[in-house]
């Protein structure tokens, strides 16, 4: 059974993939089969009518958010379609990314996502790009640092609400740097609680 769809608090996260071009040292399916009760590994990817048929249209969410066990920008295509009809109704619009969408897709997407998606969350988790690759194994290697803040830029430029974020856990010093890099780059940086056991 593929979960396409799932619900935590008031937000339905939509599951596009398994596929993620990072390999996180901490990401929360290591090892795992279910992230708070919902088993997201994939044995197929949904078509964007597997998307639009698994959704609850009587429920009310606060956001709508593109995030799951893999990186959402792999399907792009997708995700577009999905969030044109779910705009149509009015829906707030999120997507989490690790920021390596045109990297992914060898294109700059934001030009996709705009006037669509309403927030961004890229994730930085690190302020330099060696700290970042030690800590998130792109297949892109140290260059998807620098593409995750160009894509965040892009993304703002755009009109999309966005925001980098880092975990609690990263350590003072850390945290601080990356405060001043999201100064820097005039994207806001939103710090979040790590998440050991969902």
């Amino acid at each position: 059974m593929n979960t396409y769809v799932y619900e935590i608090d008031d937000n339905l996260y939509i599951n596009l993939t398994n596929k993620c071009s990072n390999a996180c040292t901490f990401c929360v399916r290591n090892g795992k089969e279910s992230y708070f009760g919902n088993k997201l590994w994939l044995e197929t990817e949904p078509t964007a009518k597997d998307v639009l048929d698994a959704i609850d249209y009587e429920k009310k969410y606060k956001e709508i958010v593109f995030c799951g066990f893999g990186e959402p920008t792999y399907k792009i295509e997708v995700l577009v379609e999905v969030a044109k009809e779910l705009k149509k109704k009015g829906y707030i619009l999120r997507i989490n990314t690790n920021g390596q969408g045109n990297l992914i897709n060898k294109r700059d997407i934001t030009t996709d996502l705009k006037g669509l998606i309403d927030k961004i969350n890229v994730s930085l988790n690190a302020p330099t790009k060696e700290e970042y690759q030690a800590l998130c194994l792109s297949i892109y290697g140290e260059s998807a640092f620098d593409a995750l803040l160009d894509f965040a830029v892009k993304c703002k430029n755009a009109g999309i609400d966005t925001v980098l974020s880092i975990v609690d856990v990263i350590g003072d010093e850390k945290i601080e740097s990356c405060k001043e890099l999201s100064k820097k780059i005039g994207v806001p940086l939103y710090i979040r609680t790590f998440i050991e056991n969902s």
